[in-house]
């Protein structure tokens, strides 16, 4: 299973690397699991800020699920419980994580990869990369987030037109649609990556961490009650030793110092 997954910690990054190149990044029923789980270490590691997610080799980021090994499992007349459990933890449907997620879109990301991609918060593409949820071709549904995220993240008629035609889109249509934030030449794509997670680790973790917590918990809401709870979260990360720092920072003329709590 380790070898299908890669997961390194470089310093406060973790760098998750689909590895199964040879079938475009597929994925098994465990895979997903663990890709899962992956997501939920890199949460509960106080050394982490950044979690950057790509996949093996110049092809592919992911192309979804392996179809030899998860298909007979979608085929009984049961429903698979087990299954979906694994594939919503990756998902992170019911579980998402604080830590900012970069995808860093290094080729083909098609079904299950699209619908990872959605769950990511920054995406940066190659020029290869193309995108698509092409599972009405075969009568089925993409319903690993897609049905939820999608019409959340970009207009209503470009997400239909993906869900319900199955065709695939270019980087740079993409990045177009505001699918995705950028478009790169593949030898610049880690680069381009990590100039992000540079921004991002600058920032004060306490409240980067509780912006993205914020947003995900405020956008099902009612607005005024909505704007409501948006003052609650302001108020905690105002309380950390980290806001009294940048302000101490910002009137000294200083870099500040932060250090998450």
């Amino acid at each position: 299973m380790e070898n299908e997954l890669i997961y390194e910690k470089r310093g406060n990054r973790a760098l998750i690397t689909i590895n199964r190149p040879q079938v475009f990044n597929a994925l098994t029923p465990e895979g997903w699991g663990y890709l899962g789980d992956l997501f939920q270490e890199a949460e509960i590691d106080p050394d982490i800020r950044i979690v950057i997610i790509t996949g093996a080799g110049e092809k592919a980021f992911c192309s979804g699920a392996d179809l030899k090994k998860t298909i007979p499992l979608l085929l009984g007349d049961e429903r698979n419980d087990e299954l979906e459990t694994k594939i919503n933890h990756a998902m992170m449907k019911f579980k998402p994580i604080s830590k900012p997620i970069i995808a860093a879109v290094n080729g083909h990301c098609l079904a299950g990869g699209t619908e990872l991609l959605q769950a990511t918060d920054i995406r940066i593409a190659a020029e290869n990369a193309t995108f698509g949820l092409p599972e009405p071709k075969w009568s089925i549904m993409a319903a690993g987030g897609s049905l939820v995220r999608l019409v959340r993240q970009i207009p209503y008629c470009r997400a239909m037109e993906i869900l319900l035609t199955g065709r695939q889109l270019s980087a740079e249509e993409a990045e177009k649609i505001g699918l995705i934030n950028k478009v790169v030449p593949l030898e610049d794509l880690m680069i381009e990556v990590e100039r992000y997670a540079e921004l991002i680790i600058q920032n004060g973790p306490i409240a980067v961490q509780s912006t993205k917590q914020a947003v995900i918990s405020l956008q099902n809401l009612p607005l005024d009650e909505a704007f409501k709870v948006e003052w609650n979260f302001a108020q905690q990360a105002l309380k950390s030793k980290d806001a009294k720092e940048g302000i101490l920072a910002f009137g000294e003329k200083r870099t500040p110092q932060f250090i998450g709590e």
